[in-house]
């Protein structure tokens, strides 16, 4: 397979976690995180969002997502102890995540950018992905011709900043073949209203 060269706000660290340790934090997070179907505004009608979700976070890290309003649930022991090292990696303090559990291949994310106001104008996202390899599309707003797509395998993490979310838009498809339940956690740091 031809190495993809990623454009400059994308860098993606495969192998970051070890496979027993990316293991031990994934049965750690089945376990802790209360799983909930969010519920999101899609084309006017307010719809059961593809996949399991919670987010998580300090208190007043609350976040609107597609016109619904999220307030953060308290950090689970696993999330909390991993919170320093991805702070260290992404060279940013967060203060929350959202959790997402894809349970096979059809659940998914369409596409979008996670630009909303709480995050500010060029947010860095930390995207850890747990369990099953699924493919993560990308493309210009701009230039449709300017894309590319990622396997996002066990235990890497893949970094988001400078313009990733104002020039572009991802998303995660579905897919027909067998795969795995997937875990992704999205670090992000949510400002206070004050800043915005």
């Amino acid at each position: 397979m031809a190495e993809i060269h990623l454009p400059e706000e994308f860098e993606l660290h495969e192998g970051w976690l070890a496979p027993s340790e990316a293991d031990a934090l994934l049965d750690a997070v089945m376990a802790q995180v209360r799983w909930e179907v969010h519920r999101i505004v899609m084309f006017g009608k307010p719809v059961d969002s593809p996949r399991l979700s919670c987010w998580i976070g300090d208190p007043g890290t609350g976040y609107v997502y597609s016109r619904t309003r999220f307030e953060p649930r308290p950090w689970p022991p696993a999330l909390a102890a991993l919170r320093p090292r991805i702070d260290a990696a992404a060279g940013v303090a967060m203060n929350s995540v959202l959790a997402n559990l894809y349970r096979d291949g059809r659940d998914a994310m369409g596409w979008h950018s996670d630009d909303e106001p709480e995050l500010g104008p060029r947010p860095v996202i930390a995207s850890l992905s747990l369990g099953g390899t699924r493919r993560f599309a990308v493309k210009h707003r701009r230039d449709p011709d300017r894309k590319f797509t990622l396997a996002l395998p066990h235990g890497s993490l893949l970094l988001m900043h400078g313009d990733s979310q104002s020039a572009w838009k991802h998303a995660l498809p579905r897919t027909a073949r067998p795969v795995p339940a997937r875990v992704n956690l999205t670090f992000r740091q949510v400002r206070p209203a004050s800043a915005r």
